[in-house]
């Protein structure tokens, strides 16, 4: 009798372990299914230099190997450019070592000495299609760089959010980028 009853008993635990085991995980999934849609990550830097010098910079995706943070960390990535150099329909592709894996860019928008917005494509180590947008605003006797990607969150992406913070892991690339441009526009 004792015997059945330990089975009874392993058999209840069992379950209960199994069910607990299973609210968990509908848990996370709902926990996961709840974060933002949507994501946005922006940083401005004021320039000494009027909205042109900037503008330059960031319309010629040629300049962008000068004071991109991703362009230093695999100074052999293979780099292709097509369509005009300037302005709408340039493109940048990119291809490298896993810190900065492949992707494009083209130019969607460009008004001089105002905005710049771009379409950024990355293929790899994740598939993602953000916008980008630079805006310059003048600011006293300089220039306010205000640089912003948005993008949509797949459920893959909001479960990568609870460990990674994007805002703070692409807003310090972003910091070190105005810095380079600030550098070049101001010497």
């Amino acid at each position: 009798m004792f015997g059945l009853f330990s089975v009874v008993a392993a058999v209840a635990l069992t379950e209960v372990v199994a069910i607990l085991v299973a609210v968990a995980i509908l848990g996370l999934i709902s926990l996961i299914a709840m974060r933002p849609a949507e994501f946005r990550v922006t940083r401005s830097a004021t320039m000494a230099a009027p909205p042109s010098k900037p503008f330059e910079q960031v319309n010629d995706l040629r300049n962008w190997e000068e004071w991109s943070p991703w362009a230093k960390l695999d100074t052999g990535m293979s780099q292709s450019y097509e369509g005009p150099r300037s302005g709408s329909g340039a493109k940048y592709s990119w291809s490298g070592n896993k810190k900065v894996g492949e992707g494009r860019m083209e130019i969607t928008e460009s008004r001089p000495d105002k905005l710049v917005g771009i379409r950024l494509e990355f293929l790899r180590p994740i598939k993602a299609t953000n916008d980008v947008e630079f805006t310059f605003s003048p600011t006293g006797d300089g220039t306010t760089v205000t640089w912003t990607m948005t993008g949509r969150n797949n459920f893959a992406a909001k479960a990568f959010g609870l460990f990674m913070n994007i805002d703070k892991m692409c807003g310090s690339d972003f910091e070190k980028g105005l810095a380079g441009i600030k550098s070049r526009v101001e010497s």
